[in-house]
């Protein structure tokens, strides 16, 4: 049973853990025989119930099996399906909030700050592929020192497409892949009902979640002759996540193929060229990208567990009234501007850079942008 002790003068923030501690029971011996001397009772100061994905139980995350790594050996099927594998137990260990915390099998806490970190990546990625400048932290700079739903480059809308996957289930629907498309300015270059119907049948034959993926972004490639060579693929990549999501029966896709499809590992022999949808072997080369983008992501997994754990541990030491939403906002996101944390928490600029040095202090919270002003903060 879960207790929690309160000091009356500073509030108690927690957040969820991420993995069930299973077998566990109140004590270690409920059975036991032996006398034991009755001890005056504690008296126990007890908080409002907790909301159950606020449940701090969690057993640290095993970390990726060392036989699944992608070595340069072997079938790029096998590696990619044991890497897709551990990566689904890992995003299913959550706790089941509609199950009133009582299961498990829900995402970890850290979803959302792993999904828009993957984001950041797939858009570096993309960015360099397109031959555009911006590197990581100039995505992160557009995207999160502009103001909300404010214009950006190419570059930033291309990050803005990978970062739909943190908002939202992607279904292949001609109103979504509209608005996806609309990131990389081919909205008007697709017939959007056909390409949804044909990626819907595509999806729903494919025998399993690779060739579905593989299918989806290869059927993309071909539907969208007119756009530009480059935003075609980018976007065939976006599909293909989602394929893979759909048929895992995730509740939102995450970036994945895009973060590895650049990789050394995977150009070819002869000319050094990288993959592309339209080739003919693109299903084995689908499959590597997936096996090394499982096993990275499941290493920033684990280290966003870590500090999420790091993160409870700060959090009731935190004086600042609307501390809690502050924390859910790090844990939604790949980092947040103290701006924006004031805007949305009701904080005053200077309380909210003041809760956030509060945080690096604690070692619950890095600077990311390494300036000393404008300063964005995160796991």
């Amino acid at each position: 049973m879960l207790r929690i002790k309160r000091r009356h003068d500073l509030p108690a923030v927690s957040i969820c853990g991420t993995i069930p501690r299973m077998f566990e029971d109140d004590s270690r011996d409920s059975f036991g025989l032996e006398t034991v001397a009755m001890a005056r009772p504690r008296r126990v100061v007890r908080s409002r119930p907790l909301d159950p994905s606020l449940s701090p139980n969690r057993l640290e995350i095993q970390r990726f099996p060392r036989w699944a790594r992608l070595n340069g050996g072997g079938s790029a099927m096998f590696f990619a399906g044991a890497g897709i594998a551990c990566f689904d137990q890992l995003l299913r260990s959550g706790a089941d909030v509609s199950s009133a915390g009582k299961n498990f099998g829900g995402e970890p806490v850290f979803s959302g700050v792993l999904r828009q970190r993957l984001a950041l990546k797939a858009a570096a990625t993309s960015v360099r592929l397109a031959r555009l400048r911006e590197d990581e932290a100039a995505l992160r700079d557009a995207e999160h020192l502009s103001g909300v739903g404010a214009e950006t480059s190419p570059s930033g809308r291309v990050h803005r497409l990978w970062r739909l996957f943190a908002t939202r289930a992607v279904k292949f629907e001609a109103p979504t892949l509209s608005a996806a498309a609309e990131h990389i300015g081919a909205q008007g270059a697709m017939e959007a009902h056909g390409l949804a119907d044909a990626l819907r049948k595509i999806v729903t034959s494919a025998n399993n979640p690779l060739a579905a993926a593989a299918g989806v972004s290869a059927a993309a490639m071909y539907h969208l002759a007119a756009v530009p060579a480059i935003e075609a693929e980018i976007f065939a990549l976006w599909l293909a996540d989602a394929a893979l999501a759909q048929k895992l029966g995730w509740s939102r896709p995450l970036p994945l193929i895009a973060t590895a499809i650049g990789h050394p590992a995977l150009r070819k022999d002869r000319d050094g060229r990288r993959p592309r949808p339209s080739d003919p072997d693109w299903a084995d080369a689908l499959a590597g990208a997936y096996a090394l983008s499982a096993q990275q992501a499941f290493d920033i997994a684990i280290d966003l567990s870590r500090r999420t754990q790091k993160l409870s541990h700060a959090a009731p030491k935190l004086r600042a009234k609307d501390a809690a939403r502050v924390i859910e906002m790090l844990l939604q996101d790949d980092c947040v501007s103290a701006a924006r944390a004031a805007k949305t928490a009701r904080l005053t600029d200077r309380g909210a850079r003041r809760l956030f040095d509060r945080l690096i202090e604690l070692g619950a919270v890095r600077e990311l942008s390494g300036r000393a002003s404008f300063r964005l903060y995160g796991l």
